[in-house]
């Protein structure tokens, strides 16, 4: 899935990196400060990780594009 958050300053950064850390549910995430995206790899619902991103920064969350992988292959 990837995702796009206001992304101001290295502390921005860090709070989400914890915060995706934190979730038992994500795999694996990569971010890029200069476009705002989130990359975010994992077994979970769009929805419950855009809200739980969206409570816990209090920023505005947009999803750009949701993948869905099969069982034999990784994105």
């Amino acid at each position: 899935m990837v995702m796009r958050l206001n992304l101001d300053c290295n502390g921005c950064c860090r709070k989400m990196r914890r915060i995706l850390l934190n979730m038992k549910e994500v795999e694996s995430h990569a971010m890029d400060k200069q476009q705002c995206k989130i990359m975010v790899c994992g077994r979970f619902r769009p929805s419950d990780v855009a809200i739980k991103v969206r409570k816990k920064m209090n920023r505005r969350v947009e999803i750009l594009e949701i993948q869905e992988v099969n069982e034999g292959n990784e994105q």
